[in-house]
């Protein structure tokens, strides 16, 4: 059974959030074409999403164990124990799918302190006396990151103004996983579309990309 890990990253209830919602959609439709795939979410702001510190780990690289946990306080333990727990399972997915709104030209701060959580070394990536390398190359996987945002933003722009985008493709790429997709919800609060043509578009990426992967045998080795 291969897994689809679905995090979301908006303090607004679904009904109301549009990533949510273009989220859900997705998921949805990709579960019904491809039932092998079972799902995990992760909503984080309903999650303990522990914050990084030196305290917690040697140097950036990885957690601190032995006898510098054993040292720790009783709420610094718990922050290792949830680091690593996020991390795992992060690992065991197969297909990720972030849904998340624009927020500054990029995402809330809530999803970067869940990337520091997961970027852990000996795990997803290797470091290096020279250099860092992925380590998520080891199997096939794919990511889908949605953005939801109140203005539309052409393609000359994407690289100034979607920083969000940019970022998780880039990250992903380093991290070993290169079959990378995006759907841009755009518009929401803009008269000339608004939110119920950004979402009926979105609906239609959704689509072609759900039959784009699921012919693709990258998702079913």
């Amino acid at each position: 059974m291969k897994k689809l890990l679905y995090i979301t990253v908006n303090s607004k209830p679904e009904e109301i959030s549009t990533s949510k919602k273009v989220g859900r959609e997705f998921v949805i439709r990709f579960l019904s074409k491809n039932p092998e795939y079972r799902m995990e979410e992760l909503d984080l702001y309903n999650e303990d999403i522990p914050e990084i510190n030196h305290r917690i780990f040697t140097g950036r690289g990885e957690p601190v164990s032995g006898n510098a946990y054993d040292s720790l306080l009783i709420g610094e333990k718990k922050s290792v124990k949830r680091i690593i727990e996020l991390c795992d399972q992060f690992l065991s997915a197969d297909t990720y799918v972030i849904a998340a709104p624009m927020w500054s030209s990029s995402f809330p701060a809530r999803l970067k302190r869940y990337v520091d959580c997961i970027i852990i070394n000996n795990k997803t990536i290797k470091i290096y006396e020279h250099n860092v390398k992925g380590l998520l190359d080891d199997k096939e996987r794919a990511m889908i990151y949605i953005q939801s945002s109140g203005g539309v933003y052409p393609k000359l722009f994407n690289g100034i103004l979607n920083h969000g985008v940019d970022y998780f493709q880039d990250i992903f790429k380093f991290l070993g996983v290169s079959n990378f997709e995006k759907i841009l919800v755009q518009g929401v609060d803009d008269p000339s579309v608004g939110k119920d043509k950004a979402i009926a578009k979105a609906y239609k990426d959704i689509d072609s990309i759900v039959k784009k992967l699921s012919q693709s045998s990258l998702l079913h080795i």
